[in-house]
């Protein structure tokens, strides 16, 4: 493994900003700290331009090369927390009861971090990179908003790298390939209005428990009934909510959760077969029932070019023996997927030691990721902007 040098002569700082960051937690488009820290960071490395409020907390860092004018490489990294306690009893646990950065994010956000202040000391290259610190990546549309924001509009950028840590690779191991990479993801809420009565008396109500029961079914049955196998998709109801009493059968019941798609079309059919099917059981049960779909994750796609630009940035940091190409999409989902729809690029995964799952309350992040992922960062832009 060859660390940049420089990089790992301030691991021990990365480290400290890292924590800092893990016991002050923030969740999406709260990250006014966290954000705070970042342009503060920004400025102090010699970032020639850093502007705050992108997508109401991003931050959008500016250094350009000593070799003249050139193309733009953007980095981005998350910086949200989850609205979830953490159960590790570390040291630097979180501060703020119910946030957890129980995804990594605070790694990522220091990686980023860490290849800034190397670039800006060793600014020879031609061109510009460009660092993207996103807010409200779980779900909340951090990276619409930035877009919408006019992000690429603003900040013109040729292409653009992301990376998420990995407890499932070992610590050293960079996983990257191309095309699809990611799921695309849908969030979905149902409401279910039928008439409460006495428990005793069932026969007065119309019970939404069991129109929720027998609904939960007929919805978990699209994806083996309806869409191509060869095609892979994922509908998960994660949700159920009703009821007060044990002598009371509720007036209404709640569900919630996902699906997951790696083509558009599957997405469009799983989205319209879940409204025909609520539609038909509202009639079957004389009820109401509300639904509401969102689409909060497109599919992530992996540019070849860039792809290949990004392997061969991994191979010098941890070697060609350490950087995994075989395809393996996930169905979790990422939004730098909408970045990647603006600007050609690509997103890798990078290993560190752990044997918890990201969004499992006792989730570590090994803090002997940082170096590693900020000299990927960093030698993509050399690579890219060579002079």
């Amino acid at each position: 493994m060859t660390v940049i040098p420089q990089i790992a002569s301030f691991a021990s700082e990365l480290t400290e900003i890292r924590r800092d960051l893990h016991a002050h937690p923030e969740i999406g488009f709260e990250e006014v700290r966290t954000s705070g820290i970042v342009a503060d960071a920004l400025r102090s490395y010699g970032i020639d331009e850093v502007h705050t409020g992108i997508g109401r907390t991003g931050v959008v860092g500016i250094l350009r090369g000593t070799g003249g004018a050139g193309r733009t490489i953007g980095l981005r990294a998350d910086m949200d927390a989850l609205p979830m306690e953490e159960l590790t009893n570390l040291p630097y646990r979180s501060t703020n009861p119910g946030r957890f950065h129980g995804c990594g994010h605070d790694g990522h956000t220091t990686m980023l971090l860490g290849a800034a202040r190397y670039l800006a000391a060793n600014r020879d290259f031609k061109g510009t990179a460009m660092f993207v610190f996103q807010p409200a990546e779980e779900g909340l549309g951090g990276a619409r908003a930035m877009i919408a924001d006019k992000l690429f509009e603003r900040f013109a950028c040729d292409e653009i790298y992301g990376l998420h840590n990995s407890p499932v690779l070992d610590l050293g191991q960079i996983a990257v390939f191309p095309g699809k990479a990611m799921a695309g993801a849908s969030f979905f809420d149902i409401k279910i209005t039928g008439r409460g009565s006495h428990g005793a008396r069932p026969h007065d109500a119309k019970d939404p428990i069991v129109i929720a029961t027998s609904l939960s079914q007929s919805l978990q049955s699209i994806v083996s009934r309806n869409v191509d196998p060869m095609l892979p998709a994922v509908l998960s109801i994660t949700k159920i909510n009703a009821g007060s009493a044990y002598n009371v059968v509720p007036e209404s019941c709640e569900l919630g959760g996902t699906f997951r798609f790696f083509d558009d079309a599957v997405g469009a059919l799983l989205d319209r077969r879940m409204r025909e099917i609520c539609a038909g059981a509202a009639a079957m049960y004389d009820c109401e029932i509300a639904i509401d779909i969102r689409n909060v994750f497109s599919v992530l796609e992996n540019h070849p070019a860039e792809t290949e630009a990004m392997r061969q940035a991994a191979v010098e940091i941890v070697g060609e023996e350490n950087v995994l190409t075989d395809p393996s999409p996930m169905m979790g989902s990422e939004d730098f997927a909408d970045m990647l729809h603006a600007v050609p690029g690509s997103y890798c995964w990078v290993g560190h030691g752990g044997s918890l799952p990201v969004h499992n309350p006792g989730f570590v992040l090994d803090d002997e990721i940082l170096p590693i992922g900020a000299s990927l960062l960093a030698r993509v832009v050399e690579r890219r902007l060579s002079a």
